[in-house]
């Protein structure tokens, strides 16, 4: 039997006739620089071959997965990939229903579980049922309180899940929030309505809308002056402008009145009842959506469940002294902690019924403190997570799946984890080797790669300069390879960065009584026009206080506008400032039209180019894929057609009229520098960096993207399939690209994500000009290099979750 994957000819994309092998039942470590190749060969050769080859032998039609371009691939096990994208955004997506541990626990709660009756109050203890579970959808038997006679539904799982009418809360419909008008952001309450005061309405709605207005007034015998600030309105016309006819708030001023019949007598809907119908109304369109909220509607914790998402009667339920919202609460650590008790305090009988349930709960946390993210609760919304701790929980589940003779091709696990976590999950992935598997990890952290049987340094650079195979072997071989970046960085010839040693700054934020979430009380010092860095393990409170608290801050003191920051007391300093700029791992766009182009702003001057050089034929408006003129109408320039397969997922195929590259022929004969405008979106930065060296509103744009390690990124790539970091440092790019007067605050969330040691220098170095320039930056961080680069360190800990959440130090690096 062959003892390795075989792979001739390799050709895809950027890689140039790649051969290699790569052995089996070994945990292999594929890196290189940032767009060098590795995710072409790992994902989109390797796994996609393993896919396709493994379906053909079930006798499968493989239409829909191609072969890639690779001459052969022999040796290869069927595949699975763990990527960086998340799969499940929905609100009501947590961490306890993707990994199925809180499936366990309302199992347990429905068996154990004792709760107060409703007509005397007291305990009404569990039935100790057979076992079978009734249908979660079928309505529960009733049994009588064994106190008063009372008659209450017996407990089953349906009754402590909140996406079952059973168990869900009846205000909130369990998703543990409500959303709400912002009035601050939806009118300018110092000017008139007729003056523009509904920041959503341009000229032409406003002149539509104010004699229904007026009508309205006039069926209640109101006056209602256009001209008059907001603010100068009495409370019943507020009421009316804002929540319309039909709202409890305004017929509270005219309880015996019918409201108008229709629109032209005065049937006004309200300024933030009509956004908040139009919001529901498009639930399948989180684009609008996310408008709607940017225009004035504001997430709010529901009042009648505190968040917890259940219903009363759920949460009343308690298993010896806790309920299942206290459970879900705690981080998994605690949590298995508490399990591992349950069977001291459990009678004979009750534990024979749980017993079975507890060993597979336990079993199933215990996996998850081992990958890594033992602080996070189970009450955790999926799409609050980061791209690594989405992996961690997939790779928790691989671990108990018990496969063997498996391909796993994993995409950076490290994202997001502390290097003191890093060692634990070293031993996940050995663990999943042992079971006789192949693991596959692209990564770039120098803790994994030594820990590596075999390392592949793909290279030597980005784009059209990688695609080849600079080093492969033990990671001794490869740290010894002359013209390895990697094997540089390996062997300590590459020296980290070092910190500048700008020390104290004379100005500083103070945050002072920062409480929210596992925060002890903190005040916290963060020097201005420095490099600052936060510190600590995954789950210590670092993205609490600096998103939840220092971030929303800065929006309503420069901006007016967002949530409300998180619970501390204050913060001091803001007038040493003139804006702050916060760059969050958010995606830029949940639309596929937009891309890296268009993103950064870099597509309208190279449409200018375009349409110079047609003479006159064409407008810049035929180079754009998003409007009519230049486009492919048959895919309308997306360049794909999507086909509705009944029940399968929909397939997005080729268009057969422009072969895929969204233009009509004609617009497609305009050259510059003898590309066109569909290879142009086809280039990656650094590649249309040489076409247009001689056009400096391009260039320039593009160069602050290669600067931020972006260099390797086609522009035409979708911004929905960007990383969490790509999109960061997209962000960071435009932002880059403003004139900013004064001095600004930036603040970012783990910049250095997905990028080699070589590419974090680059990234490094235009922090420090920020700084230079008068700026200061505030990151969290992980990545060493940053850590050791700083001027001042903010470290929390001394662990995640509950155990965190203290200021362990802080200081320069060397203290």
């Amino acid at each position: 039997m062959d003892s390795c994957i075989h792979v001739t000819g390799a050709r895809l994309n950027n890689l140039k006739n790649v051969s290699l092998s790569l052995p089996k039942n070994k945990l292999v470590v594929m890196t290189g620089l940032s767009g060098s190749g590795k995710s072409t060969l790992a994902f989109d050769t390797l796994h996609r071959e393993g896919q396709r080859q493994y379906l053909e032998s079930l006798g499968m039609v493989t239409g829909y997965v191609s072969k890639p371009a690779v001459d052969s691939i022999t040796g290869l096990s069927p595949s699975i990939s763990v990527d960086q994208h998340h799969t499940n955004r929905s609100p009501r997506s947590t961490v306890g229903t993707v990994t199925e541990v809180f499936t366990y626990l309302r199992l347990l709660w429905s068996r154990i579980g004792v709760r107060p009756c409703p007509g005397c109050g007291q305990s009404i203890p569990p039935s100790y049922a057979d076992g079978t579970e009734p249908d979660e959808d079928a309505e529960a038997e009733q049994r009588p309180c064994p106190h008063c006679g009372t008659l209450v539904p017996e407990l089953v799982m349906g009754s402590f899940s909140f996406n079952k009418p059973a168990g869900a809360c009846p205000a909130c419909t369990g998703l543990g929030e409500v959303i709400r008008p912002d009035v601050q952001r939806l009118v300018d309450g110092g000017r008139s309505v007729a003056d523009g005061a509904v920041r959503g309405w341009n000229a032409k709605y406003t002149a539509w809308a104010l004699p229904v207005l007026r009508a309205a007034a006039a069926h209640y015998g109101l006056s209602f002056a256009p001209d008059r600030p907001v603010d100068e309105l009495g409370a019943a016309q507020r009421d009316l402008l804002l929540h319309g006819v039909e709202s409890p708030r305004f017929r509270r001023h005219f309880p015996g009145t019918e409201p108008p019949k229709t629109v032209s007598a005065g049937r006004f809907e309200g300024v933030a009842t009509a956004l908040l119908r139009r919001y529901e109304d498009r639930a399948d369109d989180p684009d609008y959506r996310e408008r709607a909220e940017q225009q004035g509607l504001v997430r709010r914790p529901c009042t009648d469940c505190g968040g917890t998402r259940l219903r009363p009667e759920s949460r009343a339920v308690t298993v010896h002294g806790m309920t299942i919202v206290e459970a879900a609460q705690l981080p998994l650590t605690d949590l298995g902690t508490w399990l591992a008790g349950l069977r001291e305090r459990s009678g004979g009988d009750e534990w024979l019924l749980v017993e079975p349930v507890v060993a597979d709960l336990a079993e199933r946390v215990r996996r998850l403190v081992d990958v890594g993210v033992g602080y996070l609760a189970l009450g955790q919304a999926t799409p609050s997570l980061s791209a690594g701790e989405t992996q961690r929980l997939r790779l928790a589940a691989l671990l108990g799946s018990g496969l063997t003779g498996v391909l796993y091709v994993l995409d950076e696990p490290t994202i997001g984890l502390h290097p003191s976590d890093t060692a634990r999950l070293i031993g996940v992935l050995r663990r999943l080797r042992d079971l006789g598997n192949t693991v596959l990890v692209i990564e770039h952290d120098l803790e994994v790669l030594r820990a590596a049987d075999h390392v592949v340094d793909v290279g030597p650079g980005a784009g059209r300069d990688g695609g080849r195979i600079v080093a492969a072997g033990t990671p001794e071989e490869v740290a010894r390879t002359e013209g390895s970046v990697t094997g540089a960085y390996l062997s300590g010839r590459l020296p980290a960065p070092r910190s500048r040693a700008r020390g104290d700054g004379d100005t500083a934020l103070v945050v002072r009584g920062a409480r929210a979430h596992n925060l002890k009380d903190l005040t916290v010092r963060i020097p201005l026009r420095r490099l600052v860095t936060l510190t600590g393990p995954s789950g210590s409170g670092k993205s609490t206080l600096l998103l939840d608290i220092l971030g929303r801050a800065a929006r309503r003191h420069f901006h007016r506008a967002g949530d409300l920051p998180a619970e501390h007391d204050g913060i001091d300093g803001w007038e040493h400032l003139s804006k702050a700029v916060l760059i969050d791992q958010e995606p830029i766009s949940r639309v596929p039209r937009s891309n890296a182009a268009t993103y950064s702003d870099v597509f309208t001057p190279i449409r200018e180019v375009f349409a110079a050089r047609s003479r006159g034929a064409f407008t810049a408006g035929h180079f754009s894929f998003n409007v009519p003129g230049g486009r492919c109408e048959r895919c309308e320039g997306a360049g794909v057609l999507t086909v509705r397969m009944h029940f399968l997922p929909a397939v997005a195929v080729r268009c057969p009229t422009c072969k895929g590259r969204r233009f009509r022929p004609e617009v497609l004969t305009v050259r510059h520098e003898g590309h066109d405008i569909a290879e142009v979106l086809a280039a990656t930065v650094d590649e249309a960096l040489t076409v247009f060296a001689d056009v400096p509103a391009v260039a320039a744009r593009l160069r602050r993207m290669a600067d931020v390690g972006l260099g390797y990124l086609p522009l035409g790539q979708p911004a929905t399939t960007l990383s969490g970091g790509e999109a960061q440092r997209l962000k960071l790019a435009r932002e880059l690209g403003r004139r900013t007067t004064g001095r600004a605050l930036y603040l970012l969330d783990e910049p250095t994500t997905g990028l080699h040691s070589a590419d974090t220098a680059r990234l490094l170095d235009v922090l420090q000009r920020l700084v230079d320039a008068g700026h200061s930056v505030v990151t969290i961080e992980h990545n060493t290099d940053v850590i050791r680069a700083s001027d001042w360190l903010i470290d929390l800990g001394p662990e995640g979750g509950a155990g965190g959440g203290q200021l362990m130090a802080q200081g320069a690096p060397g203290d």
